[in-house]
């Protein structure tokens, strides 16, 4: 009798692994192909709760590069409107760094002691010394614990699109923060043109490529891309996860 009643559990057990909906919230049991490290850039937003609901799904903590962007709402990343946004994702175990206030670009080192900032559409630019540049890196750890006072934030740091200069560097570390990238396999590609990288490419070539130790960036949606990467965003972890992948968060020191 117990033995007809293990063979019944067992077959449950199997359909419900086969189920979809089971399938979708599935972790490995262990992390025999390593671990790798989500980070999430703040971008347009426009797939941020999708996003979020995923990760929360698959019991999946990233770290959360914050800066205080225009956004899809017509708003900014940081302003009071998305409060509960990054209340919920404090809540549920995500960690935060700073990513820049304005999200300007390093472009270049004028003078020691001086970093060019410019704008995106180059309109804008100004010369940031030592002060102005912990002013720049501290603001949106500012806002985000106004909003959420018991955030974690690690003392990273990331520039936008990832690129810095010697002065950037040393004036960041002046400030208590280090620069935190990505690996080359880590980028996911979801800022990229989707008629040229549909997402079925990116979310193969993840598959394909990612191995241990990798950090991954992406964002809370991007206002150019026609397909959004969340379309294909929880077929790559749980691939990854099928894999025998665990997603491991930065600490301090960034990458464990």
């Amino acid at each position: 009798m117990m033995q007809s009643v293990s063979r019944i559990l067992l077959a449950v057990l199997a359909l419900a692994i086969l189920a979809p909906g089971h399938l979708a919230a599935r972790t490995p049991a262990s992390c025999s192909a390593g671990t790798i490290y989500l980070t999430i850039d703040t971008g347009w937003g426009r797939e941020a709760e999708r996003i979020a609901e995923i990760l929360k799904r698959r019991s999946i903590r990233a770290t959360l590069f914050v800066a205080n962007e225009p956004t899809h709402r017509g708003d900014r990343s940081l302003e009071p409107g998305w409060a509960e946004f990054w209340r919920a994702r404090a809540a549920e175990g995500h960690v935060f760094a700073s990513h820049t206030d304005r999200h300007w670009y390093f472009r270049g080192d004028p003078a020691p002691g001086e970093v060019r900032f410019v704008s995106f559409d180059r309109k804008n630019e100004t010369r940031l010394d030592q002060a102005a540049m912990c002013r720049e890196l501290n603001a949106p750890i500012e806002r985000l614990r106004a909003a959420v006072p018991g955030a974690v934030v690690l003392p990273l740091w990331r520039a936008p699109g990832g690129i810095t200069t010697p002065n950037a560097l040393r004036m960041a570390e002046a400030c208590g923060l280090r620069h935190q990238g990505w690996t080359a396999n880590g980028f996911l590609g979801d800022e990229l043109n989707s008629d040229a990288h549909p997402n079925t490419a990116l979310r193969d070539r993840a598959l394909r490529s990612i191995r241990d130790g990798e950090v991954l960036v992406m964002h809370w949606g991007v206002r150019s891309r026609q397909d959004p990467y969340a379309n294909v965003f929880e077929d790559v972890l749980a691939g990854l996860q099928a894999k025998g992948f665990c997603f491991g968060q930065l600490n301090a020191e960034g990458r464990r």
